[in-house]
């Protein structure tokens, strides 16, 4: 702390040299007569003792300071030395003059802060500890640091600061009551006043500067350039892509930067970052040529597609058509997740307009391109069910490449509601190939026709007007299908259950009825058997056929026999 020139008890400066003479002159012109009790004066150290000072004011006698008060202060003035001492009494009982140091320090303390106070000028002390509502700071005597005047900006910690040597302006002063109260943020707002008139008389558009990052937003960075903030916009952290300002600074970093604009007027100041290096796509088309084939990281997916950085600031797209040969990629999902390390073929690349088409798929040969020199319609092959759908199972027959299975080639007999009726996902399985498609690159599977069609023979095993056995399987509101072997269901329509009028066909039999029935319609051709109780009833009661001594069949009426001979004599 600065303090004015030291002064006489007459109020006249002191010079070098002149302070043993003058002592001197006080001593022996009886100088007592002009100090006064309560003043500061200064005096020459003639002895030093373990418990005491002496020293000579240029009094009648000499005054004795006590040891600990020159400990406080940490070094002891040797012989010779001139100092300043508190006159507190020109003679006490014994006729001693009374001297205090502690007390000359604190009046030139209080001196220097009054004088600070009325000069607007700053004070330097040391932050002690943490207070009510604010600091406490050691300035030769204690003073109150308010939290609202600690920095520019809220600290939250104020604990961390204990210790740390700061310079504030007095902003309040009660000399009698002993109160002082600072304020760094006056000295921190001038000081940054002084560096903005500086950068605003330096700053230009292009220059490189180094500043400080003072506080991060969703669509930037702002950036201290000493007295002045710019505006680092997300945009142009990076030539490649950014989530988020804070994936690649943090507030307090230092960083430099280059003024894109300034407008002296508002005072903004636009900065970049990425400016300090060249733009990667100004030599795209010799790093990623057509055809190249290269390495990327999977940074971000869409519905057509995945965007594949390919080095910082250069990103191409793989479209979903250009994924796979074999697969109808929906989503990207599908074959890649972001962060993923993938190998690409650069397609096309179009400089102006910043894009790269590249593709997965070239990068492994098309599987599709000999596929009907490996498939042939006819042969019968394994593979694994890798989906189930509504209309049917896809099924691998290699790595890339599935067959479609579909619904209505999976049984000659059963009706399959859904696949997973007959299937399970990763089953393996025989199918037959039924047809290969290679422009659509589709092939078509079979597994009803690994086996025999049992409606081929149907017709011969069981002919019309046969008498057949079978079990009743289901009821419908028309009539109940009977199972008359694996696979071969006929139907008995209400109809022929009864010659008597029913209203519902479990009136007549109900599932699990074993029945005998007469066979009276087969088309193989639509795959149907009609069957009936109530035909098999008539044959039951009508008269077995009686031989005639001729040889010719007999019926119950007359008419039948006479067309029988006829038919025998024709």
């Amino acid at each position: 702390m600065k303090t004015d020139e030291p002064k006489s008890s007459l109020g006249e400066p002191r010079k070098e040299g002149q302070a043993e003479e003058r002592m001197e002159d006080w001593f022996h012109e009886g100088a007592s007569s002009e100090f006064e009790e309560g003043e500061v004066v200064r005096g020459r150290v003639v002895q030093v003792t373990a418990t005491e000072v002496l020293v000579d004011v240029g009094y009648k006698s000499e005054g004795a300071i006590p040891i600990d008060e020159f400990h406080r202060h940490g070094k002891l003035p040797r012989v010779g030395d001139e100092i300043e001492v508190y006159l507190e009494a020109k003679e006490d009982s014994e006729g001693l003059i009374v001297l205090s140091k502690d007390k000359a320090d604190k009046i030139k303390v209080w001196d220097a802060i009054t004088q600070a106070h009325e000069k607007g000028l700053p004070v330097e002390g040391r932050i002690v500890e943490v207070v009510k509502g604010g600091l406490a700071v050691d300035v030769g005597v204690k003073a109150f640091l308010p939290g609202s005047q600690v920095d520019l900006r809220p600290v939250k910690n104020l604990a961390t600061m204990v210790g740390q040597t700061i310079r504030a302006k007095v902003i309040k002063l009660n000399r009698r009551r002993g109160n002082v109260v600072l304020s760094r943020r006056a000295v921190l707002e001038e000081e940054r006043e002084e560096k903005k008139k500086h950068t605003l008389e330096v700053l230009s558009e292009g220059m490189v500067l180094t500043g400080t990052v003072k506080n991060i937003t969703d669509y930037g960075a702002f950036i201290d350039l000493g007295g002045i903030d710019g505006l680092l916009h997300v945009t142009d952290m990076s030539w490649g892509r950014v989530g988020h300002p804070s994936e690649i600074f943090q507030v307090g970093d230092q960083i430099e930067v280059v003024v894109l604009h300034f407008d002296r007027e508002t005072g903004r100041v636009s900065l970049g970052y990425k400016q300090k290096s060249s733009d990667p796509w100004e030599r795209v088309e010799q790093t990623f040529a057509p055809g190249t084939k290269t390495r990327g990281r999977v940074v971000s997916l869409t519905n057509y597609g995945a965007f594949i950085e390919l080095e910082p600031g250069v990103e191409g797209l793989v479209h979903v058509s250009e994924m796979s040969w074999t697969r109808r990629v929906r989503h990207p999902s599908k074959l890649v997740n972001v962060g993923d390390e993938v190998e690409v073929i650069v397609l096309d690349v179009n400089r102006a307009a910043k894009r790269i088409s590249l593709g997965m798929k070239q990068v492994e040969p098309d599987p599709w391109t000999t596929i009907e020199e490996r498939y042939q319609p006819g042969a019968r092959i394994a593979g694994k069910v890798r989906n189930l759908t509504d209309f049917g199972a896809f099924i691998e027959l290699e790595p890339g490449v599935d067959g479609l299975l579909h619904i209505s080639d999976m049984s000659w007999t059963r009706s399959v509601g859904h696949p997973s009726e007959v299937l399970k996902k990763g089953q393996e399985i025989d199918t037959q190939i039924l047809n290969v498609d290679k422009e659509n690159k589709r092939i078509s599977l079979g597994l009803k026709q690994i086996q025999p069609d049992p409606w081929a023979t149907v017709a011969q095993r069981y002919p019309m007007g046969s008498r057949v056995t079978g079990k009743v399987v289901r009821l419908t509101d028309f009539g109940a299908f009977v199972e008359l072997e694996p696979g071969v269901d006929g139907l008995l329509h209400i109809s022929q259950m009864s010659n008597r009028p029913i209203g519902r066909p479990d009136e007549m039999v109900s599932v699990g009825d074993e029945l005998t029935l007469l066979v009276i319609r087969v088309d193989p051709n639509e795959r149907r058997i009609g069957l009936s109780l109530k035909e098999l009833a008539h044959a039951i009661e009508a008269p077995k056929p009686e031989e005639s001594p001729r040889g010719r069949r007999t019926g119950k009426r007359g008419k039948h026999r006479d067309e029988f001979d006829d038919d025998e004599e024709e």
